[in-house]
């Protein structure tokens, strides 16, 4: 039998994102007085913060983003991870950076800057979001 993944550390500060992402929907920090986006929860580094994350709200984010570092691992750390796998830094539309699988692409496949998008993938109970390639969109 495969042993579990291990559970991303769910904090208080963070529980509204995964509430969210439990929900398959993609949220950040957003700061209510100049609206920069942060990830993870963080107080706005732009001016004064009012006292216990009173400025910052989560807010609907794109999810959309593109590759900004990557590694490919042929060596898992844990069993419970399939190998081969990608895991990259994704610089969000909304300026943050995200770290999370690059998947939906063979490892050989995946570039910097490629544009990608969030997807949500179901592993053991937990739902964590991930990244695949961003399907263009038609237009006219």
């Amino acid at each position: 039998m495969k042993p579990s993944r291990p559970k991303p550390h769910m904090t208080e500060e963070m529980k509204p994102f995964w509430d969210a992402v439990s929900e398959k929907r993609f949220k950040l920090m957003r700061c209510q007085k100049c609206q920069e986006w942060y990830w993870p929860a963080a107080y706005c580094r732009k001016h004064e913060n009012e006292p216990f994350f009173g400025n910052m709200r989560w807010e609907e984010a794109s999810g959309k983003g593109k590759v900004f570092a990557f590694n490919i691992h042929r060596r898992a750390f844990n069993p419970a991870f399939d190998t081969p796998y990608v895991y990259a830094l994704i610089e969000l539309d909304e300026g943050p950076m995200f770290g999370a699988n690059i998947v939906n692409v063979p490892v050989e496949d995946v570039s910097i800057n490629m544009p990608v998008e969030v997807t949500f993938e179901t592993y053991d109970d937990i739902i964590l979001p991930q990244f695949a390639p961003a399907v263009p969109r038609k237009t006219g």
